[in-house]
């Protein structure tokens, strides 16, 4: 039998996102809302807050097979592999957002390989940056602590159903999507 790598070191199946469309905002909460529907970047978000203390853990950042949504989002055959980055957004010790972003090849060349390399900068810094980045679609997702995996429930303190946002957006009209998981240290700040 050939076992097909992990896909993701955070999930272990694919949250049930739900397409964002005029009216959908009502059924979260309003410190959810807040950051589902930030037009800009979390990190810069997160830095009027937390200012530079606001860091980067790279948990994954390899190549890997999209889940079949993703892969659908993405307009990717299958088969098709994506740079996959998960990281922990923190500042002083607190976890504040799990972040999985997915970016295919073809967006890597567009983008001149800047996102290939981000190390520990953080991926907002780098793609609202781009003058034409375009926000292309938006989903969102209630996740329950059984979709974790034990390693992100560890290192993120997961505890109860985390409000996740799901983007796609196109530099150069090449596509990439970011998830970003809100931790309960965030709802806080409005």
């Amino acid at each position: 039998m050939i076992r097909l790598p992990i896909k993701s070191l955070l999930l272990t199946q694919e949250p049930n996102w739900i397409v964002s469309r005029p009216g959908e905002h009502h059924t979260i909460p309003r410190s959810a809302q807040s950051w589902i529907y930030e037009p800009g970047s979390i990190t810069q978000r997160l830095r009027s807050y937390y200012g530079d203390a606001v860091k980067v853990k790279i948990l994954l950042n390899c190549r890997r097979l999209p889940f079949l949504s993703e892969r659908e989002r993405l307009k990717l055959n299958p088969g098709r592999y994506t740079l996959t980055r998960e990281v922990l957004l923190h500042a002083d010790g607190k976890p504040l957002v799990l972040a999985r972003t997915l970016i295919p090849e073809k967006t890597i060349k567009a983008a001149r390989r800047n996102l290939a390399h981000l190390g520990t900068k953080p991926l907002g810094e780098v793609i609202f940056s781009y003058p034409k980045l375009a926000r292309l679609e938006m989903d969102f997702a209630l996740i329950a602590p059984p979709l974790w995996t034990p390693f992100a429930v560890n290192e993120a303190c997961i505890e109860q159903p985390l409000w996740a946002r799901r983007t796609v957006y196109a530099i150069r009209q090449k596509p990439l999507l970011v998830n970003e998981f809100f931790l309960p240290e965030v709802l806080n700040l409005l």
